[in-house]
C-alpha cells in the first residue's frame, strides 16, 4: 500500500505583510502533479491546513479545489486531521458525508477512535487538541500535559486495537528533541507541549504535523513531512518536500521524498551594497525572490531598502551586521548578568514584567520555599 504524507500547508499564511495564496496556489499544483505520477491509496495530511482559525476567502476557496481535484477528480482517498492552527468546527463541517467520497477529515477530538482502514492499513487519525480538552473529553482528571493527554489517547487506541495489518498514527504534536523554526507556534510553555517519541511505539509508522522540517526528528518510525513551502528565513536552508511511504503487510515501510520547487525562494544574502547592486553579481541572481538581505557597509547609508528594492523587489528584511553583532554581545552580556542574579531576583523580574500586582512579603516568602523544596529534591535524585 503506497500513501503520501504532508502537512503544514498553513493555506492564507502572511508572511512579513505578504499573502503567501499566490505561492502555495503554484505549489499544490506540483503537489497535484506528484498524486497524479505516484498513483497513491490515499494522501495524507497531517495538520495545519490553513494558519489561522478564520482564514481569508482566497484560502478557503484553494483547499476546496486542491481537495476536489485530489479526491474526487484522481479519486484518492484523503486522511486528514486539524493542527493547532485550524479551526476544528470550521473543519469539522460536512465530515459526516465526506467519507463517503472517502474524504476523512477528522477535525475535532471525540470518544470514537475507530480507524480508517485503507486497503488493509489502518490509521488512527488524532486532530490536535489542548490537554484541558482531552481532559474533559476522556474524563481523566490525571491529563495535565501535551504528553499525559497523548498517552491517554493511544492508551484508548491500544484497548481495540487488533493485530491485523499496519497501524499508522496520524497527529499534529511536538515530539521531544524536535527542531523548531520561528514560523512554528509554540504549543505550550517550557517542555509541557513536548511528547515523548516512546508514546508512538505501538505504530509502524507515525505521520506528524507540526515541525515543518522532514530532518526535524530522526527516529525509525516517527517522521514529520515538513511545511510545503519556507514560512520564515530561520527555514530558508531546508528542502521543502513530501513523503512517499510504502507500507508491506507486516508493517515495513520503505520511504522517498519529492522535492518541490517554488515560484519563489525564500533566501538569505549578505554583502556591501556596491557589491549587491553590482549587475555582474545579481546577473545571476533570481532576483524576485523573497529575500532577507544583510549589509556588510560600515559607513552612513541613505534608504538602502528601496536602492536595493530597484533590482531586487521582494527584499523582506534587511539589517547591517554591525546591528546584529551589537545585539549578540548585549545578549550575552545580560545572560552573563543573569547568571549572576538569584532565582528571587529573576523570578522578582518575571512576575513584574508579566503582571500588574505588587510584589509582597508573602510571595517572596511561599516563592523562597518553593525553590527551597525544589533543591531539596534535585539533591536527593
Amino acid at each position: 500500500m503506497k500513501f503520501i504524507h504532508t502537512a503544514d500547508w498553513h493555506l492564507g499564511k502572511l508572511v512579513h505583510g505578504i499573502f503567501m495564496t499566490e505561492e502555495q496556489k503554484y505549489i499544490l499544483e506540483q503537489f497535484i502533479e506528484v498524486v497524479k505520477e505516484e498513483e497513491p491509496d490515499a494522501v495524507i495530511i497531517a495538520g495545519d491546513l490553513y494558519d489561522r482559525s478564520v482564514p481569508p476567502t482566497e484560502a478557503v476557496e484553494l483547499l476546496d479545489d486542491v481537495l476536489y481535484r485530489i479526491n474526487v477528480e484522481l479519486k484518492t482517498p484523503i486522511v486528514a486531521v486539524t493542527g493547532n492552527h485550524d479551526s476544528a468546527e470550521r473543519l469539522s463541517f460536512g465530515t459526516s458525508w465526506y467519507k463517503h467520497s472517502q474524504l476523512h477529515l477528522k477535525g475535532k477530538l471525540t470518544n470514537d477512535f475507530t480507524p480508517i482502514t485503507i486497503k488493509g492499513v489502518q490509521f488512527h487519525c488524532v486532530p490536535y487538541a489542548e490537554p484541558g480538552s482531552v481532559r474533559q473529553i476522556l474524563e481523566d482528571e490525571s491529563i495535565h500535559s501535551h504528553h499525559t493527554a497523548m498517552e491517554a489517547i493511544v492508551k484508548r487506541i491500544e484497548e481495540n486495537m487488533n493485530q491485523e495489518g499496519p497501524h499508522v498514527f496520524v497527529g499534529h504534536a511536538f515530539v521531544t528533541g524536535g527542531k523548531t523554526t520561528d514560523s512554528e507556534r509554540t504549543l505550550s510553555v517550557g517542555g509541557a507541549g513536548c511528547v515523548g517519541a516512546e508514546v508512538f511505539r505501538s505504530f509502524h509508522y507515525t505521520a506528524l504535523g507540526h515541525l515543518h522540517s522532514p530532518d526535524a526528528i530522526k527516529h525509525e518510525t516517527i517522521r514529520y513531512s515538513g511545511s510545503l513551502l519556507k514560512y520564515s528565513f530561520s527555514e530558508a536552508r531546508q528542502r521543502k518536500s513530501v513523503t512517499i511511504v510504502e507500507i508491506e503487510g507486516d508493517g515495513s515501510f520503505h520511504l522517498r521524498e519529492r522535492v518541490l520547487q517554488p515560484k519563489q525562494d525564500m533566501r538569505e544574502l549578505q554583502g556591501r551594497m556596491e557589491e549587491l547592486l553590482d549587475p555582474g553579481f545579481y546577473g545571476s541572481q533570481k532576483v524576485d525572490d523573497y529575500l532577507k538581505i544583510t549589509l556588510q557597509d560600515e559607513g552612513t547609508l541613505i534608504d538602502p531598502i528601496n536602492q536595493l528594492r530597484q533590482v531586487y523587489p521582494n527584499v523582506l528584511h534587511l539589517e547591517r551586521k554591525l546591528d546584529v553583532t551589537d545585539a549578540k554581545k548585549k545578549n550575552s552580556f545580560k545572560v552573563l548578568e543573569n547568571k549572576k542574579r538569584s532565582e528571587l531576583e529573576l523570578f522578582k523580574e518575571f512576575y513584574t514584567d508579566m503582571t500588574t500586582g505588587d510584589w509582597n512579603e508573602g510571595k517572596e516568602e511561599t516563592l523562597l520555599n518553593v525553590i527551597e523544596q525544589a533543591r531539596k529534591e534535585v539533591e536527593q535524585a
